[in-house]
């Protein structure tokens, strides 16, 4: 028999949460974060400082919906209180690679000898620093600083060469929450 699912997201103090319509704006001290969070399967209230999520019943498709726009909004809400921040490696075994931030892009030169320079988008609101052989990459979303991690892991991919011998690049090393090393 399938229930009704409830679940309630509060919202601290000092962060201004509003709901219009779909829109769901989150503003804290490093800014403000908007979201879009409609959904068929999912109703959504904002009323004293909570915001209320439910769905008609607890259907696996669903629950998942549910639970998927409640970590969102947890992330937006964390994120506008304390940044979220990725730290990667530099590793040139064969060639000294050079890395800068300008603008909008990263480049990275001599990367595996090539002549022609890569570049990495940086996404808004991210910034990057660079300090000897770490990329430090902040943010307060998630998602912008997921995806500017993952362009710069990207753009050193080694292709047509053995990866076990050929091992340079940019390597994600930490990630909110998780640690590879």
């Amino acid at each position: 028999m399938a229930r009704k699912i409830e679940e309630t997201v509060t919202v601290p103090q000092g962060i201004e949460a509003t709901l219009d319509g779909h829109i769901l704006s989150v503003k804290g001290k490093l800014g403000t974060l908007q979201r879009m969070v409609g959904n068929p399967l999912v109703t959504i209230k904002e009323e004293n400082n909570t915001i209320t999520l439910s769905t008609s019943s607890s259907l696996r498709k669903q629950k998942r919906m549910l639970y998927t726009i409640k970590s969102h909004i947890n992330n937006m809400i964390q994120g506008v209180q304390n940044p979220y921040q990725y730290k990667l490696k530099i590793c040139s075994g064969h060639f000294p690679i050079t890395i800068k931030v300008e603008g909008q892009y990263v480049t990275i030169s001599n990367f595996l000898g090539e002549k022609i320079p890569r570049k990495s988008k940086v996404l808004p609101n991210v910034t990057v620093k660079i300090d000897k052989d770490a990329i430090l990459v902040q943010s307060f979303d998630l998602e912008a600083a997921g995806q500017t991690a993952a362009n710069l892991e990207q753009a050193t991919r080694v292709g047509k060469r053995d990866r076990r011998v050929f091992q340079d690049g940019c390597y994600i090393t930490e990630k909110p929450g998780r640690n590879f090393i």
